[in-house]
């Protein structure tokens, strides 16, 4: 009796290079899966802090004249 590769036949050869296509096929799809998300490739999109302190103002976090105050010391 024979064991091991050479006893699976033209079904197991069959059988074992789908299953390594579907191996590589799942590797493929997970690289560009992760290659599309923008935050993947270049960690977190940073903003200045010129654009966080607009955004602070906006949302209300803090006044007209924190936010004058802050932007002068961004400024200087």
């Amino acid at each position: 009796m024979m064991s091991g590769w050479y006893g699976m036949g033209f079904t197991g050869f069959l059988l074992m290079t789908l299953v390594l296509f579907a191996a590589i096929a799942l590797i493929v799809f997970a690289v560009r899966d992760t290659a599309r998300r923008p935050e993947a490739s270049s960690g977190s999109v940073r903003e200045s802090p010129s654009d966080v302190l607009k955004a602070r103002y906006a949302r209300g976090e803090i006044g007209r004249e924190e936010y004058e105050q802050m932007r002068r010391d961004l400024t200087a």
